[in-house]
Formats: C-alpha cells, structure tokens, sequence
C-alpha cells in the first residue's frame, strides 16, 4: 500500500534535488506512516526504494527559500506529532531569524521581476500548480491526514478542492482590471483630468494560514497574492507543517515557481512568528486562527491585514422551521471535522415558549449524533476522529465540565459521562445550557455541541451578540422576512439562512465582525486585499468629450 501510494507522487528526485540534500515527494507517503511502520525508525525495514527517496534524517524536511530545499543552521527541529497516537511523524526545521532575512530579501527581489510578469502568465504559473497538486493529490492527501487526522476522504476532496480554487483564482485575475475616472462627475469641474487607475501589488506577503485546513486555507492565500503580482513568505502551522511544504513549495516548484517568488520556513511561533508579521519588509499580512491574531494585528505596521480568528458560530432555531432540515445541518455543521473549523455550529438557540420545538429537534439531532461513525482518520467513512493535540482536548473538556457542573445534561455520550480516547473525544450533545456557562460564547473547537432554550428571537440574538466574536450564524425559519430581519440584527460577517455555516463555495465573501477578524477572503475579495489602487492623473490643456 505504502509502495503504491508512493508511487503516485511523481514530481520526481530530480526536481527536489537542491545542494546536498535530495528530497523525491515520493518518500512522503512513507514518511507519513512512522506511527504505525518500520520504515521510518531507521532499521533497516525500508525498501531500497523508500530509502533512495528519503533525506539522510529519514522523516525530517527542510524549508524552502528562494527556490532551495535547506536545512536551517539552528541545528534544532521541530516533532510534528501526530493527533490519533501522540507519536512524532515528521520532524521540520526551526528556522532563525536570520534565515526569515534571507526569505525576505529572496522574496523582495523576485517581486520585482514578478510585478512586471504578464497577468496570463502569473494565472499560467497557477494552472501548472493546479496541474501537479491534482496529479500529486492521493500522496498530499495522506500527509494531511497522518498530520492533523483529517478522515482520507476529508482530506483527499480538500486537495481537489484548493486545485479547483487554484484554476479559479487565475482566471478571476485576469479579469480584474483598472477604469477611467473622468473630472466632470465631481460639481463644478470641467472634463480636463482623466483618472487611470489600477491595481498594483502590496509586495512581500506574509501568509500564516491553520492547521484544520493546512492546504485550502493555503491556497487561498498563495493563490490570490501571487495572482495580484506579490512575492510571499509563509510560515505554514507547526501542525500541518509538512502540508506547507509538500502541497505548497513543492507544488509550486515543480510548476515553475521562480526562485525567491514563494518562500515557505518552519519554527515555532513563539520565536519567529513576531519577527515574521512585525518584520520591516513585511508589506502586508493574511493569517487564519486563534487570538493570536489579536495579536499579531495589535503589533503589526501600518500594513493591510486580512485576518480570520475564529467565531462562536450561532444557529437560531425558530419555530417555523423545518426542523428535520435544521437537524441535519446542524450535526453536519457542528461535527464535520470534529468540529474543529472556524464554521462549525458552536451553539444552537431554539426559540419556543413551551419546548414543543425542543421536543422534536433534540431527539432528532440525537438520533443523528449517534450515526456518527466515530475511529481513525483512514477508516472508511469516519466522521469523528482525534482533535488536534492534548491541549486541545483538556480545554474541549474544562467547558463542559463546566456547564455540567451549573446544571447542563449530558445527552451523548449515552453515559452521560466524558468519553475520551487519547485525542479521540466522543461526540457531546448538551442541553440545559444557560448563560453564564462558559461554553455560551466561549470556542471549544471540538465535537461539542450545546442546545439553549429561549423564549424569544430578540433574547437569541441579544445572546448571539455577546460573544466577542462574530464569524457566522445560521437561522432555520420559513419565512424570508424573518430570516432577513434577523440576518440584520446579528453580528456576524455572514448568515446562513437554512443552511450550517460554511466558508465556501471559495469565490464567496467570508469575512468576521469584532474578535473574528479584519477584512474579506474569497478569490476576488482576497486579491483585493493583496493589492492597492494607484491613480495617474492625465490633465488636459482643455476639456475634452467623447464625440456621439
């Protein structure tokens, strides 16, 4: 199986071979699987072929910077652990401060020549990445899921899916263009100033894109800036690392990329990633995440920042919805990826005044909870698999640990007990949730979902207005008036009416309000973002009009 997958990744040992170091993509495959083969632990079990494709350090990869494979002179790396086993899978370097110069400086000058590149050969540079990621997508896929336990199928279909959004953002980027403004629209002027303006790009970017979706959330980064004739530096996430450098860098490269144009370095955030968004040739920074990005918006210049950091995704349940639609978008909604996504449902109001609304939308959203196919990320079919670190399940449990502990129900697990596997937490369904809990506004990123009762819709969204922050909400209702009227009142950058929240289809707006972040992304807001306008003003001796 291993031998097979590998086999798929075709980019080749002579496309990866930089200096003394030689990477072949083919040894990826098998590198991914250090938690349950020999292969890796350097025992002589590795196929002659395996062995040819690996770097000397078996399951260790290098940065990339200014078209190079390297290894960082800190000596230091860093264990990329895997979420199902708590075992290391892959270790990357820790870069210094000295060799984010050095991607700077790389990045600096390929932006020149690229900022003078045709728009149709940038889009081209795009369809060749789009090209290899789709040729390349099982053995990319594999890595996303040893990395952050994304189910195969998951994380097979967002491989596809950022190669979709690759094509789709170069031909969006040909498509923007400049206009002509002209001086007699203003009272009082003459035609005698002609406006041309245009967009022209920011510079170096700065690209910090998350671990639940290491590759699309990536992709929608990369894609966009390079498109409006940026360089970029991207620090990929310490977990979904290896994605970074696999389905980005090396994609990329094999595309064509020219050196310099998109640098990709690893560490840890604490030491560089200051240094990274504070940095002084730093034109402009795109993030997705936690508070962090608090943060790195607080220390950043006077730079343009597109920032998404998370949400406390409300769905309002009223009681003229379809309430057998509204469960099953709100299981999917909130335990896709076991609920580790910035659009999951995180609360559920229903609006009723004698649970006749209750009484039907919990059994049902039981009924479907317990469905749930729960197990390891490369089992068939499976919905629920390990979150991300044991951090992370420590804090999933403290919030409903708390909320049990002020009067919620347990309604799943069946026990009405924790259930919790290593990283492996089992889906929890609450109900009796209350404000003053703290899982009515704070994130548990996990496959938690909490029910609250409320008597009106003006109490729902008073209560999906108090959370600090503002991503998505969904409302559940037959009647448009309604629905809109709400969608009005809620802070949210967007509102789904009967649907979950969702950030795609890709070329949509998708923005967040307060703590959730600054700016829009979707392939034609994000260009935007990643370019600014330039006005050159043509006056004239004497008006001039177009003559019919």
């Amino acid at each position: 199986g291993i031998l097979a997958c590998a086999n798929k990744f075709t980019l080749g040992t002579d496309i990866m071979r930089r200096g003394t170091v030689v990477y072949a993509l083919s040894a990826i495959v098998a590198a991914s699987h250090l938690a349950s083969h020999t292969c890796l632990a350097a025992d002589g079990a590795c196929s002659p072929f395996l062995k040819s494709a690996m770097s000397p350090d078996h399951n260790t990869f290098n940065v990339y910077l200014n078209g190079q494979w390297r290894g960082s002179s800190s000596g230091k790396l860093l264990s990329i652990i895997a979420p199902h086993n708590e075992t290391e899978i892959f270790r990357v370097q820790a870069c210094t401060q000295d060799e984010i110069d050095v991607a700077f400086d790389a990045a600096r000058t390929a932006q020149k020549a690229w900022g003078r590149t045709p728009l149709w050969k940038r889009a081209q540079l795009l369809r060749n990445a789009a090209a290899s990621m789709r040729e390349n997508a099982e053995a990319i896929a594999q890595v996303i899921t040893d990395e952050v336990a994304k189910p195969s199928k998951a994380a097979l279909s967002e491989v596809l899916r950022s190669a979709d959004l690759l094509e789709f953002t170069a031909e969006e980027g040909v498509r923007i263009g400049g206009e002509l403004a002209l001086s007699d629209a203003f009272a009082g002027e003459k035609r005698n100033k002609l406006a041309l303006v245009q967009r022209v790009p920011l510079g170096v970017i700065v690209a910090i894109p998350p671990y639940n979706y290491p590759l699309n959330l990536a992709v929608s980064k990369v894609g966009p800036a390079l498109m409006a004739g940026n360089s970029m530096v991207m620090k990929p996430p310490s977990a979904g690392a290896v994605t970074g450098l696999v389905g980005i860098a090396a994609v990329f490269h094999a595309a064509g990329c020219p050196p310099g144009l998109l640098n990709v370095v690893t560490g840890k955030g604490s030491e560089i990633g200051d240094y990274l968004t504070q940095h002084k040739y730093a034109q402009g920074v795109t993030f997705t995440g936690g508070n962090t990005g608090l943060r790195v918006a607080r220390g950043a210049a006077m730079i343009p920042l597109q920032m998404e950091l998370g949400g406390k995704d409300p769905a309002l349940v009223l009681p003229d919805a379809d309430i057998p639609a509204a469960a099953s978008a709100i299981v999917k909604g909130a335990f896709s990826f076991s609920g580790q996504r910035c659009t999951a449902v995180k609360v559920v109001y229903v609006i009723e005044d004698d649970d006749e609304v209750s009484r039907q939308l919990v059994p049902l959203i039981l009924d479907k909870v317990k469905k749930l196919k729960i197990g390891q990320p490369w089992d068939e079919d499976v919905e629920i698999t390990a979150v991300i670190d044991g951090k992370s399940a420590a804090w999933i449990k403290s919030l409903v640990e708390d909320a049990v502990a002020l009067g919620a129900k347990m309604e799943l697990p069946e026990s009405g007990e924790w259930k919790q596997d290593g990283n492996l937490i089992h889906p929890v369904v609450l109900t009796g949730v209350k404000e003053g809990m703290r899982l009515v506004h704070e994130e548990q990123f996990g496959p938690v979902l909490p029910i609250v009762s409320v008597k009106s819709v003006e109490a729902a969204i008073e209560l999906a207005n108090a959370s600090p922050y503002g991503l998505q909400a969904s409302v559940f209702t037959k009647g448009l008036d309604n629905a809109m009227s709400i969608s009005d009142a809620l802070q949210a950058g967007t509102v789904q009416i009967n649907g979950a929240p969702a950030r795609g289809p890709d070329h949509f707006p998708f923005q967040g309000t307060k703590d959730s972040g600054i700016g829009s992304q979707g392939v034609r807001y994000s260009i935007m973002a990643m370019s600014k306008i330039k006005s050159t003003v043509i006056n004239l001796a004497s008006e001039s009009y177009t003559q019919g």
